[in-house]
């Protein structure tokens, strides 16, 4: 195997909110990368709007930097060594991103934060690192905190380390794939520094709350030194592996490659190996190479280079280009399984079609969930048995809220059922997706967060205390107990708890787990919701619509305290006398309605509800609207389950 020096493949992995973005972002300015202006936004990476409006990163994404520093010299290129780095999401129901991402790369930069500690998607990511025999960098960020507990951090961090590399050598994934670990040279790893928002960076402990010496040339060395060039076979012919998908609104879609082995040119005819096993030729229309944050045309790209090509339409993710007359495939990436799933169709409400412009048929509903299968490796949709609505399988709550966000953004309408969980059966045992979740809140919540994740199945792994006023409180707890959990941990915790998980296996099924304990106001006939109606009924419960807005019969309109719905008339009006103005007292007393985002909509819906979806409103109602249907139903039920 031939080495390539002149080139460094690296993702940066880490838990949501660690930092990775803002670090690629001080990567790219120290480099002068190309396509970097004054005007440039922080966090570049996160180009789209939902990225930006969330802070996380939802899909990977790649970039190029030149490093001309002295590791560069050292190593006999004067004229720099090209850093490939691999922006990937920190939030666990985006896994799919994170794979692959480090299909990739050659090596990882592993962020921690200096306060958090390692956190559940850092396991994962790091697992999926060590699995497939990554070097691993790693960067303490965020030392500069005034809560930062480096010299801790790094113990914890090395200790996970250990502890994985220990429980992947045990186990048969490890055995089936021949893995073999140097536990000593995985210690020994270098450790850096840093305070990616300052964009300094050093090799020796600042002290907690002080910024590091240095800029991040450590870091540019770290990696030349510790990260290898990519190898490849000088004898193989051409092996290219589809990792991800863009669109150019002049070259169409765009297949992103790692090139394995060979050289691929523009205007080539190479071969297109399908996912069904054929091989079929297509001609190489346009050959691009990613500089800073610009893709430019190239003549030509080798094994070891990124490159993005365009001029095959169908192209999907986990395909190869090989050599037409040596064709030899790569496998196709695989993924985990999906844990959540959804119900999603057509607008059935008595509003559907009244956004103009909106998209509301079957069809164009089915043909863009088609159309994100393609590049979402982590997706399923299933097939229910009925021509206007589809199972859709995901990784988690927020990815299947994002998709459907996505779409109302681009005009459809829809109807999205509340999350389930989906299970499997094992030696005639029904299995369910375990969470493994990590829970730091002030100290005088602990038993709050207990009661309520016992109430969940939850099973307490361990509790830290960190003699900072804060304790961090690890679970296990299955997956169907985290649906609608975060909102009632927020309000439970006075908004100071932060909570994440990521998945942890599957379990025998451990029985029932209580629902929402509250009732719905459902609305009993459309109109308009007034005040005065709000006002006489506010005693009864809280609001999730706005007075004056329209609803219909099976609309819920708010939540009852009580564990039962009620049926409600928010749209009665005060009758016209002339002892005062009609609007005098329009909103006197009427409590501020709740406004409930999508995925809050989605956790608050009750399993007999579900969620309208329109460009211009999110609506919680009825699956089925009728009040008198939905007793006939209620006691068809009942009967059956005598």
């Amino acid at each position: 195997m031939t080495i390539r020096e002149d080139i460094r493949n690296v993702a940066i992995v880490a838990h949501v909110d660690h930092g990775k973005t803002t670090l690629v972002d001080a990567m790219l300015r120290q480099a002068n990368a190309e396509g970097l202006r004054a005007d440039t936004p922080e966090r570049v990476m996160d180009s789209g709007d939902l990225e930006r409006e969330k802070g996380i990163t939802i899909l990977a994404k790649n970039t190029a930097v030149k490093y001309r520093g002295p590791a560069a010299a050292a190593l006999g290129l004067p004229d720099g060594v090209t850093i490939n780095v691999v922006d990937t999401p920190g939030h666990a129901d985006f896994g799919g991103e994170v794979e692959r991402g480090l299909s990739m790369v050659d090596g990882v930069v592993l962020l921690v934060d200096a306060s958090e500690g390692p956190l559940p998607q850092t396991r994962f990511v790091l697992r999926k690192a060590l699995a497939a025999a990554l070097p691993v960098v790693l960067v303490i960020n965020k030392v500069d905190r005034p809560d930062a507990r480096i010299e801790e951090v790094v113990s914890e961090s090395t200790d996970l380390l250990l502890t994985l590399a220990t429980d992947l050598e045990a186990s048969e994934e490890a055995g089936e794939a021949g893995l073999d670990l140097d536990l000593d040279q995985l210690l020994d790893l270098p450790i850096i520094y840093a305070s990616a928002k300052s964009g300094a960076a050093s090799l020796t402990n600042p002290g907690n709350g002080g910024t590091p010496d240095g800029d991040l040339e450590c870091l540019f060395e770290a990696i030349l030194k510790h990260i290898p060039g990519p190898t490849y076979d000088p004898a193989a012919p051409l092996q290219a592996h589809v990792t991800n998908l863009d669109a150019s609104p002049f070259l169409g879609r765009l297949a992103l490659l790692r090139i394995h082995n060979g050289k691929i040119h523009q205007g080539q005819t190479v071969g297109w190996a399908r996912s069904d096993g054929m091989v079929e030729p297509v001609k190489i229309t346009e050959l691009l190479v990613t500089h800073g944050l610009d893709r430019v045309p190239t003549e030509s790209a080798s094994a070891g280079d990124i490159v993005a090509v365009a001029g095959i339409d169908d192209i999907t993710i986990g395909e190869s280009l090989v050599d037409l007359e040596d064709p030899r495939p790569l496998p196709l990436i695989t993924v985990d399984e999906p844990a959540i799933s959804m119900t999603i169709g057509i607008n059935t409400s008595p509003f559907a079609g009244k956004v103009k412009g909106a998209k509301v048929t079957a069809r164009q509903v089915k043909d863009r969930l088609n159309r994100e299968l393609v590049g979402n490796v982590s997706l399923r949709v299933k097939d229910i048995g009925r021509p206007d609505a589809w199972e859709v399988q995901g990784r988690g709550e927020l990815a299947l809220a994002i998709l459907v966000e996505q779409m109302r953004r681009e005009g459809y309408e829809l109807t999205a059922g509340k999350p389930q969980v989906v299970t499997r059966v094992v030696d005639g045992k029904t299995m369910e997706p375990i969470e493994a979740l990590t829970v730091d809140v002030p100290e005088e919540y602990l038993g709050t967060v207990t009661q309520l994740m016992a109430a969940r199945k939850g099973t307490m792994k361990t509790v830290a205390n960190h003699g900072t006023g804060w304790v961090r409180l690890e679970f296990s707890v299955p997956a169907r107990g985290l649906i609608g959990f975060r909102t009632k941990f927020l309000t439970e915790t006075r908004g100071t708890g932060i909570a994440s998980s990521v998945s942890a296996g599957w379990e025998p099924w451990v029985g029932e787990i209580e629902g929402r304990a509250t009732g719905s106001l459902v609305a009993d006939r459309a109109g308009q919701a007034t005040p005065y109606a709000m006002i006489k009924l506010q005693e009864r419960g809280s609001f999730i619509v706005q007075p004056g807005s329209q609803v219909y019969e099976g609309q819920v309109v708010g939540e009852n305290p009580r564990g039962e719905d009620m049926i409600v008339n928010i749209t009665k009006e005060k009758q016209q006398t002339n002892m005062r103005s009609s609007t005098a007292d329009a909103f006197e007393g009427l409590t501020p309605p709740r406004v409930l985002t999508l995925e809050e909509s989605l956790e608050f819906a009750g399993n007999d509800e579900c969620v309208e979806v329109t460009p211009e409103a999110i609506r919680v109602r009825k699956v089925i609207l009728g009040s008198e249907e939905r007793y006939k139903a209620a006691a068809a039920m009942r009967r059956e389950a005598r």
